[in-house]
């Protein structure tokens, strides 16, 4: 088991239904040092939903801390800590979906609740007016000593192993430590199944996350990059924490050959920056944005079904499918997003080789991206499945080689 955290969150409702944030904070058990503070305005909707995901913010930040601790809620709504608690029934649909939500952000062996007057949960209750005053999000991550002190007898444990390995002339490897950062003193072996290099040039490691579910997803409507919209769902969310642990362990225990990552970029939409949080919490790194890696732009069949433009454009989605050159009215064709996906994985690759990036997207861009890779004509790329929260993998060299390593793996147990 890991250290001990404490989160505490809230959330507020100017109305109830009514204008709606909520705020959450992780604080070190024992110092009592804030390690992470997370709010997020929310739109209209009720307190209890607002609290709900106050608390899901917050259980994710701190498993982002360390996914091992044992976490002490600690809220002011009687509500959330007596349902999450099992003593109370969840009859809400929302709060049963945040609920749900929440339980699978950390094994409920590592967290409890604990109710505490509103007084003392004023440091939440001001991040969640902080975020519903100014209609914005809050994702601020501090120091952490405890990672500090561990880095310092890191630093001291291999000053000692420098001095023993001076004085012996070798040092064993069989006696090295078996540490999750093993991948640090040796280089894996390429794999069988693996693309083979006679050169020892080192690739770019491209790491395709497609955002969870939207509520277009649900309804079967084309969703692309005209309007910044719509946010994920609770299941959503929930499959962006789930795709934020499958990315964790790239080079850890999945695809244990790959570096790990150590860069996100994603997409301007909104689903798709809800997901790259998520993975961003996880691996603890910041979330750039890149214009190129937006979804496709549907022009005017945004936000319509299928059988909704089949009825209005007669046989034109179909061709805008099959040829991947039609372009769609108003928008573009899946092989003008190739075009700039390509650009801007190219603009990656020209940053450097050697490591992971992780590109957070939609699913005609991801098609786009691995039909480019492999040479692929756009009338192909339809024929890829990239389901909601699922990740792809491709490994680009300077030279133009290319190796598909995974496509559409989902990440839903």
């Amino acid at each position: 088991m890991g250290r001990s955290l404490i989160v505490e969150a809230d959330g507020g409702s100017r109305g109830n239904p009514g204008p709606a944030g909520y705020g959450a904070l992780v604080r070190d058990a024992t110092t009592g040092t804030v390690l992470a503070e997370r709010a997020r305005y929310l739109g209209v909707v009720s307190n209890n939903v607002a609290e709900y995901s106050g608390l899901v913010a917050g259980l994710e930040a701190a498993r982002g801390i360390d996914p091992d601790a044992r976490v002490l809620v600690r809220m002011d709504s009687k509500l959330v800590v007596e349902q999450m608690s099992g003593r109370w029934k969840i009859k809400h649909d929302d709060m049963r979906r945040l609920a749900a939500e929440a339980a699978l952000v950390l094994p409920p062996s590592q967290v409890s609740y604990e109710w505490v007057p509103r007084a003392d949960n004023s440091a939440a209750d001001k991040l969640a007016n902080e975020a519903m005053d100014t209609g914005g999000q809050i994702a601020r991550d501090y120091p952490d000593p405890a990672v500090g002190e561990a880095h310092d007898d890191q630093s001291r444990g291999e000053d000692q192993g420098r001095r023993a390995e001076e004085t012996s002339g070798a040092v064993d490897s069989s006696a090295r430590p078996a540490t999750d950062d093993a991948a640090a003193f040796d280089t894996p072996s390429r794999p069988s199944g693996a693309r083979a290099r006679f050169d020892g040039a080192e690739p770019l490691t491209v790491v395709l996350v497609r955002h969870g579910q939207t509520p277009l997803t649900v309804a079967g409507a084309y969703s692309g990059s005209s309007v910044p919209g719509p946010s994920l769902t609770a299941r959503g969310r929930v499959q962006a924490a789930q795709a934020a642990d499958l990315v964790y362990r790239i080079g850890r225990d999945r695809w244990t050959d790959l570096p790990r990552p150590t860069a996100i970029v994603a997409s301007p939409m909104v689903r798709a920056q809800e997901t790259a949080r998520a993975v961003g919490r996880r691996l603890g790194l910041h979330v750039g944005t890149d214009d190129r890696f937006a979804e496709v732009h549907f022009g005017e069949w945004e936000g319509l079904t299928a059988p909704q433009i089949a009825e209005r454009w007669d046989g034109h989605p179909e061709r805008w499918l099959t040829s991947g050159t039609e372009v769609a009215p108003g928008g573009e064709s899946m092989a003008d997003v190739g075009d700039r996906v390509w650009a801007g994985l190219q603009d990656l690759l020209a940053r450097g080789t050697g490591r992971t990036v992780v590109v957070v997207g939609h699913a005609v861009q991801v098609r786009a991206a691995v039909g480019r890779a492999i040479e692929a004509p756009p009338s192909r790329w339809a024929g890829f499945r990239v389901p909601p929260g699922s990740v792809s993998i491709l490994r680009l060299w300077a030279d133009g080689a290319t190796e598909l390593t995974v496509v559409g793996c989902p990440s839903e147990p």
